[in-house]
């Protein structure tokens, strides 16, 4: 059975939800596939973070914290599809802000998760307060890997050194230092290098034009 199929019909039907939710487990999703992707980006004190599994994890993920009914025990709501159970439970949500954490210097970055709109399109987003504007920051990603230590994630840092970060059940936390730009000159030694460029590039044409005035008389 492909398992990435059915789960995308379970998550946009919820008469398919109702019939088949029974059929799919934890270890019918791909935790031996590749891994969730997380970015994170930072302006200020705020960090933003994206959690990105794909729809099966989802599933999976969905049924572990009873975001759908169970069919054998009683009546299902056919009038949501599976995504929207997502976005509706109170589990799903405390379970995303326990798992995807920030802190820095030791000291927790106080986390929003944004309503779960589009949860299939553009996965799970949170925002993050810090103290202090940011540098360096332990992220945590440990979603998942409560269902199956297999699990990864994939963490990509906007100007950030490392650059990607592999999470995994045994190393679910990792430090990341936004203060690295990936190689170049900082603002006030590039805006330097510029007014000196500009400076020789003026002073050249100016002894470029007495030559030619010279040549002329």
């Amino acid at each position: 059975m492909n398992y990435r199929i059915l789960a995308g019909v379970l998550l946009a039907s919820g008469a398919a939800l109702a019939a088949t939710i029974g059929t799919v487990t934890p270890a019918a999703a791909h935790p031996f596939g590749p891994p969730s992707l997380a970015r994170a980006a930072v302006d200020g004190t705020r960090v933003d973070i994206s959690w990105q599994p794909a729809e099966d994890d989802w599933v999976a993920l969905g049924q572990s914290l009873g975001a759908f009914e169970d069919p054998t025990t009683g009546p299902v709501a056919t009038q949501l599809t599976g995504e929207q159970k997502l976005q509706g439970s109170s589990a799903v949500r405390d379970y995303l802000h326990e798992r995807i954490t920030v802190s820095q210097d030791g000291r927790p970055c106080r986390g929003e998760l944004k309503p779960l709109d589009g949860l299939l399109a553009q996965g799970a987003r949170l925002t993050f307060d810090c103290p202090a504007p940011v540098s360096t920051l332990d992220i945590t990603l440990t979603a998942l890997t409560d269902l199956n230590q297999a699990y990864r994630t994939v963490l990509r840092a906007e100007s950030a050194t490392p650059a990607e970060s592999l999470y995994t059940a045994t190393d679910g936390t990792h430090q990341v230092d936004f203060t690295q730009s990936g190689g170049g000159l900082p603002p006030a030694a590039g805006l330097a290098v510029g007014v000196t460029a500009a400076g020789g590039l003026g002073a050249l044409l100016v002894v470029l034009s007495r030559r030619r005035t010279r040549s002329a008389a």
